[in-house]
């Protein structure tokens, strides 16, 4: 199998997903039902189910899936390390302090606009850049500094959700939790038109990622602006993971693992953003399609299906040989 073939293995996978997603559920439908939805003559309830509430949680999942891994790829490029993820720097616990503090000021409605979240993610990286100094030889010193901050805001968002109301906090909560349930076209739609912006950047940059595999002097000595290339980089991959965070609220294990999966389909080196970020989707669609139908009619959180299979895969990281590594 050639290398592009390769990269290209999770699409096959992810239309597979897709149509599942869109098929399971209560009622379950067919193949016909699906098609009379969205393209031909089917009844009212069966166009509202599919178009209102089936296709824009299917597209929400995607946008949440590629943000999250493409974020991851940038991370784990940035600091030649497979335990950078926006979990681990406090990104995702940052815009979720975001959505918490919008909530306060302006507690008009069940939650705080979404796009407060990606504020809240490129806050935080700023800051956990400036804490640490830098991101350091191997990405040491900024994750060590990113757990830090990231507890601190944990914490800050479990003492702004102890003075919410009820009604406030019960809706934060579950979205805390990371869900894709509800997610209508408005902010789907929005949110895919600022991640198609996102991914364009990373289009623009994604020759100079290829350079953060080298030794810092060689890539000082090609003439690259090495601070304002790293610079770059961790504000886009904050703006993936505060989009991911605003649609469907802090999923974890799929930033970490996305990137991973992705270098081992690409065994030339490197971390391509691409890949990983199908990856990310697939995992994202999968865990929420597993939700849905594992305790039907109970539906559980995608956030919680994702945290269940991500226990044992970090596990399995941290117990392989040069598991710190970038390679």
């Amino acid at each position: 199998m050639t290398k592009a073939a390769r990269r290209l293995a999770p699409i096959p996978l992810l239309l597979v997903l897709a149509y599942a997603a869109l098929v399971a559920g209560t009622p379950r439908l067919s193949a016909s039902q699906v098609y009379a939805g969205l393209f031909g003559p089917g009844s009212d309830w069966l166009f509202t189910l599919v178009t209102q509430f089936r296709l824009p949680r299917l597209c929400a999942a995607l946008v949440v899936g590629i943000g999250l891994g493409a974020a991851g790829a940038l991370l784990q490029n940035l600091t030649r390390n497979r335990l950078a993820s926006p979990d681990v720097l406090g990104i995702n616990d940052g815009a979720l302090l975001a959505l918490a503090l919008s909530l306060m000021l302006n507690p008009s409605g069940l939650l705080a606009p979404w796009w407060c979240a990606v504020a809240g993610a490129l806050i935080t990286a700023v800051f956990t850049l400036l804490a640490a100094g830098g991101v350091g030889t191997r990405g040491y010193r900024v994750l060590v500094v990113g757990l830090g901050i990231a507890s601190l805001l944990r914490a800050g968002f479990d003492i702004a959700l102890a003075t919410l109301s009820i009604f406030h906090a019960t809706g934060l909560y579950a979205f805390s939790v990371g869900s894709l349930a509800g997610r209508a076209w408005p902010v789907v739609k929005v949110a895919s038109a600022l991640l198609g912006i996102l991914l364009t950047a990373c289009w623009v940059i994604s020759r100079a990622l290829v350079l953060l595999c080298l030794h810092d002097d060689s890539i000082r000595g090609l003439g690259v602006n090495l601070g304002q290339l790293r610079f770059t980089v961790l504000m886009l991959a904050a703006a993936l993971a505060g989009v991911a965070v605003g649609v469907g609220g802090p999923i974890g294990f799929v930033a970490l693992a996305a990137p991973m999966l992705a270098q081992r389909l690409s065994p030339d080196g490197g971390i391509p953003v691409w890949c990983s970020a199908s990856i990310g989707a697939v995992l994202v669609t999968a865990a929420d399609l597993l939700g849905r139908i594992a305790a039907a009619p109970v539906e559980v959180p995608v956030g919680v299906v994702s945290g269940f299979l991500g226990g044992p895969f970090l596990l399995w990281l941290l117990m392989r040989p040069k598991a710190y590594g970038a390679g």
